[in-house]
């Protein structure tokens, strides 16, 4: 008989709303090393349907937070990321690429400006600890300190049409605009108050103290915004063709086969400049391309798309009531209006390639 051996199961970090989230009958899954709420007992619909029309609030505390400080803060992020940090204002946020010297996809990250030599970059947290460890492998020959402030913060991302209006007021002074940032006073608490998100609405991302967010998170709600989950995250980020990372970005792909060759400033000499550059000059041999279901169904990440391509992304969409999602297609079939056929466990499903995004609030379905 086998000698089996139990093999202990990871412990999961937990977010300072973890009780929050149990109160509220959250379902709560792994994810990426956290127990995070993936629904409430509203539904993925209701939350992601709150977004689009009113507003939601997201603990997104498990993302990764790095300050770079010193007199070299900008070189030194001027080397690893990819867009042109030279360009990012004090009180402003900017959306930039991690790369290898392949030029493939490491991570994408926002960063935000606090002080002329002190940023603060945010990261996926799946990929938090990777990223800091070549940001350090990278900083040797730069006068910096980089610190991982991972456990300083927690993360409220509310966001939707009255996103803003419930923030504000609770906050000391005007919000600052979209891809802005800067410190606020949020009922009574200290935060630094991001015009940024990952749903296509207007709104805004809270960093605070992790022993502060319960208070604001609590408030935020009795204020009329709805406790949503990952799902949701994921439904609303894909109706506007927002990445995610290890699904749509990847290191064996690089930024220009994604469509983020905008993010990318090559004169710069990020690492993995040369390698983009090569990609964009010579043209990508696949793009990334958003695309509807025609028919019944919903395409999967890793679906194989019939000819040639292969789905990154896919969902039901809640705004569209159709199936949708991102694939890698052949250069040459990565234009809009492109039939598809996917291949769903066996069966072929019909497709079409969409613009982006493949939402928009003028589209709107009363679905």
């Amino acid at each position: 008989m086998a000698n089996l051996q139990t093999v202990p199961s990871p412990t999961l970090k937990r977010t300072s709303l973890f009780e929050s989230h149990r109160q509220l009958g959250a379902k709560l899954v792994p994810f990426a090393g956290w127990e995070m709420p993936v629904q409430y007992e509203t539904g993925i619909r209701a939350e992601h349907v709150a977004v689009r029309t009113a507003a939601g609030i997201f603990d997104v505390s498990h993302m990764g937070e790095v300050e770079v400080c010193g007199p070299d803060a900008e070189a030194l992020l001027q080397r690893v990321l990819s867009n042109d940090v030279s360009k990012l204002a004090i009180g402003g946020a900017q959306y930039a690429l991690l790369c290898n010297d392949e030029g493939g996809v490491l991570d994408d990250l926002f960063t935000y400006r606090l002080a002329p030599d002190r940023y603060l970059t945010v990261t996926n947290a799946s990929n938090h600890e990777r990223d800091i460890a070549w940001i350090r492998d990278h900083a040797a020959d730069f006068d910096v300190e980089i610190v991982d402030a991972l456990n300083n913060y927690a993360m409220l991302a509310v966001q939707g049409p009255r996103a803003r209006e419930i923030v504000q007021a609770i906050s000391d002074s005007p919000l600052p605009d979209r891809m802005q940032m800067g410190p606020r006073i949020i009922l009574g608490r200290n935060a630094l108050v991001c015009g940024t998100g990952y749903t296509g609405e207007d709104g805004v991302e809270l960093l605070v103290d992790p022993a502060d967010a319960p208070a604001i998170w609590d408030e935020i709600l009795r204020r009329g915004a709805l406790a949503c989950g990952l799902a949701a995250r994921d439904t609303l980020r894909l109706e506007v063709c927002f990445h995610l990372y290890g699904n749509d970005l990847s290191t064996q792909r690089g930024p220009i086969e994604a469509g983020l060759g905008w993010a990318c400033k090559e004169e710069t000499h990020f690492i993995g400049a040369e390698a983009v550059r090569a990609v964009r000059e010579a043209g990508p041999s696949e793009k990334l391309m958003p695309f509807k279901l025609t028919g019944p169904g919903i395409a999967r990440q890793g679906n194989a798309v019939i000819g040639g391509g292969e789905v990154t992304s896919g969902t039901m969409s809640p705004s569209l009531d159709v199936g949708i999602g991102m694939a890698y297609l052949p250069a040459d079939r990565a234009t809009v209006g492109e039939s598809l056929e996917i291949d769903v466990r066996g069966r072929t499903r019909a497709a079409v390639v969409a613009a982006k995004p493949l939402y928009r609030h003028d589209e709107e379905t009363d679905g």
